[in-house]
This record gives structure tokens, sequence and C-alpha cells, in this order.
């Protein structure tokens, strides 16, 4: 092609198309680097986004490439309009590269996609506990504490809701137990006591008592994860902080209140829990 040639309105014209398809292409890659690959429902609505930024590009340039050929050209432009029309192809574009992510921005982003998914299956319960059963107990409930001059303190349902409650009764006071103390005392405590604790834990797929291997992964949990606390939990907690916790709820209709006391000599029996 010569001076004149690559100056002419139609090579000018698909040289900007070309620029332009590179940029989408560069957009695009950023779009599929922003959604998490375990998003399903996120990626959909990118997948979709993407088609449809796509077909709007080409129907844009097909526009003005036809708008072009009507002009009256030459028999070899009209032909080198066709040309550049099936050249320009969105897959024969070369890869526009993009930073490097590092595994630790992998790990954040995908602790923060396990969190968000967490957090809306809780908004979801809790907009569905708003004419449930679970709510109209815990009108009943707060009715009952007023009368004795308690209230409830919401706390988020996130795993560490049990440590969380302890941790703000003893902060009350004036022990600066965290989440974080508690967890891992309590652990520590359970390993100590394993025969004390082992009888109450089976393997859910072979209803065998947990063997040690299995209980110090439950312990570990315990400390590393957000496992929920259960009753395990609360009576090795209650027994190594040496207060006495008390449990207020509504089944049904009914209140009922559960006591358990730091006695330390004390071994678990079948019923206690």
């Amino acid at each position: 092609m010569d001076v004149a040639e690559e100056n002419s309105e139609e090579a000018l014209l698909i040289k900007q198309h070309r620029k332009e398809k590179k940029e989408v292409q560069a957009k695009i890659q950023c779009m599929k680097n922003s959604v998490p690959k375990n998003d399903k429902k996120r990626r959909k609505q990118m997948t979709e986004d993407i088609a449809k930024l796509e077909a709007e590009v080409e129907a844009r340039h097909k526009e003005k490439l036809e708008a072009l050929a009507q002009k009256p050209t030459e028999p070899t432009q009209v032909s080198s309009i066709t040309n550049g029309v099936t050249s320009l192809d969105l897959g024969s574009e070369e890869p526009v590269q993009q930073p490097r992510v590092s595994k630790a921005q992998k790990r954040r982003e995908k602790k923060a996609a396990q969190e968000k998914e967490r957090d809306d299956r809780i908004a979801e319960a809790e907009i569905a506990n708003l004419s449930g059963a679970r709510h109209l107990e815990s009108q009943k409930l707060a009715q009952i504490l007023a009368e004795r001059e308690l209230q409830i303190r919401q706390i988020p349902s996130d795993g560490h809701c049990m440590y969380r409650a302890i941790e703000h009764q003893l902060n009350e006071q004036g022990n600066s137990l965290t989440v974080a103390n508690l967890r891992s005392q309590t652990a520590d405590y359970m390993q100590k006591r394993a025969e004390d604790f082992l009888p109450f834990l089976t393997n859910s797929s072979t209803g065998d008592m947990y063997t040690q291997e299995e209980f110090q992964k439950y312990c570990t949990d315990i400390v590393n994860t957000p496992a929920w606390g259960g009753q395990l939990e609360i009576y090795a907690t209650c027994v190594w902080t040496g207060g006495a916790l008390q449990f207020c709820g509504t089944t049904g209709h009914k209140y009922r209140e559960q006591l358990v006391l730091p006695d330390i000599n004390c071994h678990l029996e079948d019923g206690d829990l």
C-alpha cells in the first residue's frame, strides 16, 4: 500500500477500528479479572455484558464501513474496504497484557467473595425470618427480658456469635479477653481433656466416635475458622473462665433458661448436653 492508500479515508477508518478493537479487548480482560471465578452469578452477567459490548462494536464498525462504501469510490477502494471488514476479527487481535495478580491478592479476593456470599445468605435469611416463627419468638423473648430489666444485644451470625456474646459480657465486667483468646483457650482446654469431649463427637458419615486425628482437627478449626460454638464449647468456656453462663430463649411459646456452672471437677455424662 502506497502513501496515498495509507492516508485514504477507508484506510484511516480501518486503522481507527483496529485501535478501538484493542481498547475493547483490554476492557474485556479487565472485566474478567474483576470477577472471581467462583462467583457464577456475576460471571454469567459478565459474559452477557461482554457479548453485548462486542456486538455493539461490530455493529457500529459495520455501519461506518457500509456508509463509506456507499460513497462513489474506485473499485479498488471498495475492495480494500471489504478486505478491511473481513480482517477486523476480535479473536485475531493479540491479547493485551494485564498486570499480574499476586497470590496474596487472589486469596484476599477469594476471601472477600466468600464473606460476601455468606453475608448475602444471612441477609436473605433475616428477611425471610421477619414473618417467621423465629422473629415472633425473638419478640416474645425481648418482652420477657424487658420485664427483668434485660435486653437483647444483636450480634452478627458470622460463626463467632457465641464467642462475641461471651466477650461482650466479660468486657462489661472489666475482662479484656477477645474472641481470639476465647477460641484459643477453649480449644486448649478441650484438647487437654479430650476424654471428656470425645464421646459427644461422632463422624457424620460413619456414626463412629471421633478419632484422635478428627478431634485434633475439630479443635484446630475452633481456633482458625469461624466454626460455630455449640454445647461442648459453651461448657469448656464456662469452666476455664470460671464464670457461670446463663442462656435464655424461647421454644414456640415457652420461655426457658439454662444455667451452666463452672464445676471444674465434674465430668460430662450422656444427657448433660
